[in-house]
């Protein structure tokens, strides 16, 4: 029966159309393998529509053409009625490799053709809908489970320990023996040029001292950023790959730390710097440090090709006009054998015992390069992982006019999560959870399962403010380096600052993908933009490392959060946050409640509290109000344990 006339009388029904994307191995809300398989699509359509067909619209990013497929109706259910397809995906795709595609479904109505949008409501325009993306990856595409479940802790080397051993710098570099309130070097104005050549001392023997206390913190991954031979502190200009810095310990220091790491059951990622070198390197050597005859002291050299000179030799590429770092060539094949070849930079570490790598500036090294150094290290060791560091959507990026394919199978196994970051920052700052929501949508149907689990979550890097001076709110972007030098926060800003980060670090620890400490935001580190967010460790708040410690427990501890599906609630009030993780017959239920007043839910059974401080009522808990709760829910006691979507009411 006919229930309404126009656009405007349906757009009132509130009834939403629900796509269901199905390949062999059951449900799945982002993406489907490529080769031989199969993709089917199940479109419910509120009857009160009355749609008598419905169409796939279906755009293929790879070549931009676009493709039309009928949808048979298939049943009646309840109140919709279904329509169904199913695609092989073979056909669809350009390759071997999957591709990039979106979508919309046409429903035939009698008011004319309506098309759906992501979020199941109905529109005219077909120009104008938001179409759902569909990410479909090479058949066999997986990442390893070793790392899912664990936990990341990020050090940047010369700020964490020095182990109760002193180096004696080389020619040209400076130690601060101030470890506690030493200030390290800045530039007059942020961007400005600066030397970088005064190092506090902390090396690989401090690192290793300190892992007994990395791991009350949960922690079994370290990621450390550059390691290698380099003029500068922050080891991001690359003097020698095969070379550990010898300010750190060298060699010695390293194997140590590798096997400490080893003893403990720990992994290591190591920061990969392939778009660039520095300047003062034995493949560069402008400053003539090195034996080597490098690309700059002649074109003969065996580097020569691995640059862009635009006038040789004092005109060339280089990263974002830095003349220290200039740009290599990735696609160039002797350097593309250099790091990923049989005797390459990336094999001689995974032989050594690394774990995997995080690759700077991912955005910058051209498919080809990371085509190789994927199948370089897969080929060496098959669990070992590559991080991309991407700053946006990563599934569907567009760097330097071109569409990238980082997660099609061949180049990445997951990203630094920077969306996810921004959007719980958000949250906890304004107490509106709509960006979260919409951020966290995004990534679990944009992104493969298997990367999302192993994204690399965090609240803060080296490369961003220490989070607890961003959640201070103080205005810091507004100081002079001079003044954030010696700048603290206020006793006031602070104490709100920790409430925020407990929030904050509880929220995205919950969600899919390997929670990151960025090392001493755990024990209240302050610090503005580079290089003051990276200040020598100073343990600082040990309260607040106690709630680390007992979180990383929990996150540890319990097999949902490891690669556990995800489903998001809507909530009454955009204060609040429900989320839930499921594996298996188990269900953790995340609460968050930046409301002032305290929050009701009921289950359908008995939940366990795992994190928070209310008790449990038979099914009914309580959040309190600017809190964080965790709830463990035992699926076989549901209503109906089949259906895996445990049932939550807001009272």
């Amino acid at each position: 029966m006919l229930v309404y006339n126009s656009y405007e009388e349906l757009a009132n029904i509130g009834s939403r159309v629900r796509i269901e994307k199905r390949t062999r191995d059951g449900i799945t809300s982002s993406c489907a393998f490529s080769d031989d398989d199969t993709l089917t699509l199940m479109v419910r359509v509120p009857r009160v529509y009355c749609a008598a067909a419905a169409r796939l619209h279906l755009y293929r990013d790879d070549d931009m053409t676009n493709h039309s497929y009928d949808m048979p109706f298939v049943d009646f259910a309840e109140a919709d009625d279904i329509f169904e397809l199913t695609l092989v995906l073979h056909d669809i795709c350009i390759g071997d490799d999957g591709g990039l595609f979106y979508y919309t479904v046409g429903l035939d109505t009698p008011i004319g053709e309506l098309y759906t949008r992501r979020n199941g409501t109905l529109t005219p325009d077909r120009c104008g809908v938001d179409c759902t993306q569909l990410t479909v990856y090479k058949h066999g595409f997986s990442t390893p489970d070793r790392f899912k479940g664990g936990m990341m802790y990020q050090i940047f080397p010369d700020r964490f320990s020095k182990g109760g051993r002193y180096i004696e710098p080389s020619k040209g570099k400076i130690i601060n023996h101030d470890w506690e309130n030493g200030i390290p070097q800045y530039a007059d104005v942020p961007g400005g040029e600066v030397a970088n050549n005064m190092f506090f001392g902390g090396n690989l023997w401090g690192i290793a001292d300190g892992l007994d206390y990395i791991q009350s913190l949960g922690v079994n991954i370290l990621y450390l950023c550059p390691i290698f031979e380099a003029a500068s502190n922050h080891r991001y200009d690359t003097g020698d790959y095969m070379k550990i810095d010898r300010l750190l310990g060298g060699e010695e220091a390293f194997d140590h730390l590798l096997a400490e790491l080893k003893n403990r059951g720990m992994l290591l990622i190591l920061d990969g710097v392939f778009n660039h070198t520095g300047a003062d390197s034995r493949y560069f050597n402008k400053f003539g440090n090195y034996s080597e005859v490098g690309a700059y002291n002649s074109k003969e050299s065996e580097y020569y090709k691995w640059y862009q000179f635009d006038e040789f030799p004092d005109e060339y590429s280089c990263w974002w006009g830095v003349k220290i770092l200039p740009a290599v060539r990735s696609d160039e094949p002797s350097y593309l054998d250099f790091i990923c070849g049989e005797n390459g930079v990336i094999r001689h570490y995974l032989k050594k015992g690394i774990d995997g790598w995080r690759l700077d500036v991912a955005d910058e090294l051209s498919d080809v390069f990371l085509d190789k150094l994927r199948a370089a290290a897969k080929s060496e060791r098959v669990d070992s992982i590559v991080f991309g560091e991407v700053w946006e959507d990563a599934s569907n990026k567009v760097a330097y006019d071109k569409r990238r394919r980082y997660f099609r199978g061949c180049q990445l196994d997951s990203v630094m999560n920077y969306p996810l970051k921004d959007a719980v920052i958000e949250y906890v700052m304004t107490c509106n959870s709509s960006k979260l929501y919409e951020t966290a949508h995004m990534l679990y149907t944009h992104y493969p399962k298997q990367v999302a689990d192993v994204l690399m979550n965090f609240l803060g890097t080296h490369d961003t403010e220490r989070i607890l001076t961003v959640l201070a709110d103080v205005g810091t972007d507004k100081l002079s380096n001079a003044e954030l030098a010696t700048y603290r926060l206020p006793t006031e800003r602070r104490e709100i600052a920790v409430i925020r980060l407990k929030l904050a670090w509880a929220i995205l620890a919950a969600f899919p993908g390997i929670p990151c400490i960025y090392y001493g935001d755990e024990c209240g580190m302050e610090g503005g933009h580079d290089p003051f967010n990276r200040l020598p460790f100073n343990a600082v708040d040990t309260k607040l490392t106690d709630f680390y410690r007992d979180l990383g427990s929990i996150r540890r501890a319990e097999k949902a959060f490891a690669d556990g599906a995800i489903e998001l609630y809507e909530t009454l009030n955009k204060r609040r946050l429900l989320f839930t993780r499921t594996n298996g017959d188990e269900t953790i239920a995340v609460c968050a409640n930046l409301s002032s007043r305290v929050w009701e839910l009921e289950f359908e059974s008995e939940p366990i509290r795992l994190l928070g401080n209310q008790n449990v009522d038979g099914n009914i808990a309580e959040v309190e109000a600017f809190s964080v709760e965790y709830f463990k829910i035992i699926t076989s006691k549901c209503t109906n344990p089949a259906d895996k979507t445990v049932k939550i009411h807001e009272n």
